[in-house]
């Protein structure tokens, strides 16, 4: 019988090997979700077939559809990785992205939207550092995902504010008589609001500080509550 065949588009989020020479990738595709698929034969040569499939890669790809895992058959790129691969920094921010992409998204679960965002938080890191593209990406992902935290009164008792406190388990922003979770500061929920209410680019532009920092702490403990496990990634960047 013969396999079915299929093109899509995708980023790589993650390899490892199988065998002696071939390639276990795991792609988040366009119109296909999350797929898991086998190169077969790149560790054996130096091919530009195999390094067209490292991570935060953008590929267009020829698949045939397998039971388990499908084959990679053609290869090509989209884009240049370089622009992902000039520093530690950019490279850590990318592989940032890719974790936390491949936890929230499905086998075989078509999420374009998902997809959409993965690249353009890859071409955001390419083109500009900053201490909250990561953070912002988690909190967009978040949103998208239905589990935008409430951040303009309090997530319990709907009170105005002063809001002072942030639990995920609760939803959002809490006021004093409500308070549970972590603090949070007036400076860290503004720019909160700044990244998910239409202000992006500006929350981007601001330099490392206490804030940014916050707003990064609070980002990552939403999305690990979200997926119920921990970021290997988020060590290296909340240190910055």
């Amino acid at each position: 019988m013969a396999s079915h065949l299929y093109r899509d588009t995708a980023v790589v989020l993650r390899t490892y090997k199988l065998g002696e020479a071939d390639r276990i990738v795991v792609l988040l595709t366009e119109h296909h979700g999350k797929v898991r698929a086998v190169a077969k034969g790149v560790r054996k040569t130096m091919s530009k077939f195999g390094a067209r499939l490292e991570p935060m890669s953008h590929v267009r790809l020829l698949l045939s559809q397998g039971r388990e895992l499908d084959i990679v058959s053609q290869a090509d790129s989209v884009e240049t990785l370089a622009p992902l691969m000039v520093d530690l920094d950019h490279i850590t921010n990318g592989m940032a992205v890719l974790e936390a992409a491949e936890q929230i998204a499905l086998e075989r679960e078509p999420s374009p939207q998902l997809y959409r965002m993965v690249v353009g938080a890859l071409h955001t890191v390419a083109e500009r550092s900053g201490p909250l593209v990561v953070p912002a990406f988690y909190w967009k992902m978040l949103a998208a995902e239905g589990v935008r935290p409430e951040l303009d009164e309090c997530v319990r008792c709907g009170e105005p504010g002063p809001l002072i406190a942030f639990d995920m388990d609760q939803g959002g922003a809490l006021c004093r008589a409500c308070r549970t979770g972590a603090s949070l500061s007036d400076d860290a929920l503004e720019v909160m609001r700044m990244i998910l209410g239409g202000r992006l680019n500006e929350a981007l532009d601001l330099p490392a500080s206490r804030t940014t920092h916050e707003v990064a702490h609070h980002a990552t403990r939403a999305i690990e509550h979200h997926i119920e496990r921990r970021l290997r990634t988020v060590a290296m960047f909340e240190s910055h």
